[in-house]
């Protein structure tokens, strides 16, 4: 019962907290500054594809299988079910294939370059080198220490453990998004706190504190990231969406509420 409850009220907090409209800030921001995408594009290319033959391969070899299998508890609905599935065992795969060996130190490097569009540099110059052109515009340098691990074996396996959530249409996927949410909300954030030189133990107690807020970021994130192959898209977007979140926390923090004039910044593309 106060497994429950506790469910409840993070559901409730998740909700309230506003935090699950940064994802889609995040896509609005992206598309309307060329110079993150183009930077990302070569990495971008190289996911594209892993995902696009990663997922239609799901598709081709486990769809119908498991429409069969799932026809005998969801009847009719087994067709969108066995999809959900699919795309969800499909990005577990892509996750495992992208994030350890190419996505870690692009998304280091946009979250960076769009807080240091939003006037913090001192935040950002605290672990990356940056330079000033003479036309005034502000280049973003290499990274002061090794780009940080989005590969999390914990995740990945709370993830396939909590996927036949997906086999119960709209309530089981609703919990799987929360229940894998919870986890992979605070690590769109490990960049800003790794800027911040937070340690362990406040780190824990801050999102502790923030768990509705980072559930309710995680599980849009997580949602956008299912979508087939543009998933991938989505994982840009939605970095892009936590360092505008970090930009706001920095500014609440600081007692600013003003607005902060945009700085021209220039992204050296990710092979």
């Amino acid at each position: 019962m106060n497994a429950l409850k506790s469910a409840v009220d993070i559901a409730k907090d998740a909700l309230l907290s506003g935090a699950w409209i940064y994802p889609f800030h995040g896509i609005i921001y992206f598309v309307s500054h060329p110079s993150l995408y183009r930077a990302v594009q070569p990495v971008l290319a190289k996911c594209l594809l892993i995902s696009g033959g990663i997922t239609g391969a799901m598709f081709f070899f486990t769809y119908l299988p498991q429409v069969a299998f799932l026809a005998l508890f969801s009847g009719p609905l087994a067709f969108a079910a066995a999809a959900v599935l699919v795309l969800g065992e499909s990005y577990g795969l892509v996750v495992m294939a992208t994030k350890m060996f190419i996505l870690e130190d692009a998304q280091d490097k946009i979250f960076d370059a769009v807080l240091l569009q939003q006037g913090h540099e001192a935040l950002v110059s605290s672990d990356r080198r940056i330079e000033t052109r003479r036309s005034g515009i502000k280049t973003v340098g290499k990274s002061l220490t090794k780009p940080l691990s989005l590969f999390s074996k914990d995740g990945i396996i709370r993830y396939i453990i909590s996927l036949p959530l997906n086999s119960v249409p709209v309530v089981g996927t609703t919990i799987f998004l929360l229940y894998n949410g919870q986890k992979a909300g605070p690590r769109y954030h490990a960049r800003y706190f790794q800027l911040k030189g937070t340690n362990v133990q406040d780190r824990q107690a801050i999102i502790a504190k923030m768990k509705g807020a980072y559930t309710a970021f995680g599980a849009v994130a997580l949602a956008l990231n299912l979508i087939p192959v543009g998933g991938l898209v989505f994982n840009f977007t939605s970095t892009v969406g936590a360092a505008l979140w970090a930009g706001d926390l920095e500014k609440k923090h600081r007692g600013s509420s003003g607005h902060v004039a945009p700085v021209p910044v220039e992204i050296e593309a990710t092979s």
